[in-house]
C-alpha cells in the first residue's frame, strides 16, 4: 500500500517550523493532480448516484476514522447547502456517532457491522452506498459494500491505494493513488484531502444535476442564519436587478430564494 510507504521526508523532529510547513505544502500540491487522473471514475460514480436519487433512493457513506468523519461531514452539509431532506445523504461511521469525536478502537475490524448500521435507516435496493477507506482494506467498509451489493444497492468507494479489497467489493470504485504521507501512514493528510475533494465533487455534481443549483447559485439553501439570509438577498438582487430592501421583503414573503425567483420570473 503506497499510503503506508515510508515518508519521503525524514528527521522531522530536527526541522524548523518553516521547513515542516514547506514540506507538507509541497506534498499537498500533488493531491489535485492525483484526483485529476481519476475524474472518469468520479464521473461514473456521480452518474450512478444521480440515477438512484432521481428514482427516489438515498446516498449512504460508510467509513472509519478520518474517512468516516469525512463522510459524516459531507452528508451533514448537503441539507443546508442544497435544501435537501436531512435523510437523503447519510453518513455512518464505525463505532457510531460518538466515534466522530473519540476513536472507538477496533470498531473498523467488524465486517458485518456496517450493514447492520445501515438497517437502522432501512437501506434498500433503491439506494447508493459509497465506502470511504484510505487504505482500501477496512473490514467494516468491505463487509458493508459486499452486503449492500448483494442486496441490490449501487456501490462505490473512495480509496487511496490501487487494487484494494474495498475497490474490488464495489461497482464504481474511485482509486486516488496519493502516495506516501509526510508522516508515514498518517492518511488524514494527503489521502484525507483527496477524499474530501472527491466527496465535494460527488455531492456537488449530483445536486447540480438534480436541479438544486441555478446558474452558480444555491437557490435551495436553508436561510438558517444572518449570513445566509444576506447571501439570499444578494442572489435576488443579482438575478432580478432589485435593491436590498425589496430583496429582503421577497425573502420574508416566500421563505426561499427559489420561491422568490419563481414569483418574478413567471
Amino acid at each position: 500500500m503506497t499510503t503506508e510507504t515510508p515518508s519521503e521526508y525524514n528527521d522531522l523532529e530536527t526541522l524548523p517550523t518553516a521547513a515542516l510547513l514547506a514540506g507538507m505544502n509541497q506534498l499537498d500540491q500533488t493531491v489535485p493532480l492525483a484526483v485529476q487522473k481519476v475524474l472518469p471514475q468520479v464521473e461514473a460514480l456521480v452518474e450512478a448516484t444521480v440515477a438512484r436519487l432521481r428514482a427516489g433512493g438515498r446516498l449512504f457513506y460508510i467509513g472509519a476514522g478520518t474517512s468516516g468523519r469525512l463522510g459524516v461531514v459531507d452528508a451533514s452539509e448537503c441539507p443546508p447547502t442544497f435544501g435537501v431532506a436531512p435523510g437523503l445523504v447519510i453518513g455512518i461511521m464505525a463505532g457510531g456517532d460518538g466515534a466522530i469525536r473519540t476513536a472507538v478502537e477496533g470498531a473498523e475490524d467488524n465486517p458485518t457491522q456496517a450493514w447492520a448500521d445501515m438497517q437502522a435507516f432501512g437501506a434498500n435496493a433503491q439506494d447508493v452506498l459509497v465506502g470511504i477507506a484510505a487504505s482500501g482494506r477496512t473490514p467494516y467498509v468491505i463487509g458493508g459494500l459486499q452486503a449492500a451489493r448483494a442486496a441490490g444497492l449501487a456501490t462505490g468507494c473512495v480509496v487511496c491505494n490501487a487494487g484494494s479489497a474495498v475497490a474490488a467489493a464495489c461497482e464504481f470504485p474511485v482509486e486516488i493513488v496519493t502516495g506516501p504521507e509526510f508522516i508515514t501512514g498518517s492518511t488524514r493528510l494527503k489521502a484525507g484531502t483527496a477524499q474530501k475533494l472527491v466527496l465535494n465533487m460527488l455531492t456537488t455534481a449530483t445536486f447540480v444535476r438534480l436541479g438544486h443549483v441555478k446558474g452558480n447559485k444555491m437557490v435551495d439553501m436553508k436561510l438558517s442564519n444572518d449570513k445566509l439570509v444576506d447571501r439570499g438577498q444578494r442572489m435576488l438582487m443579482d438575478e432580478l436587478g432589485i435593491a436590498q430592501p425589496e430583496a429582503a421583503d421577497l425573502l420574508r414573503q416566500h421563505g426561499s430564494v427559489r420561491a422568490a425567483l419563481a414569483t418574478r420570473q413567471t
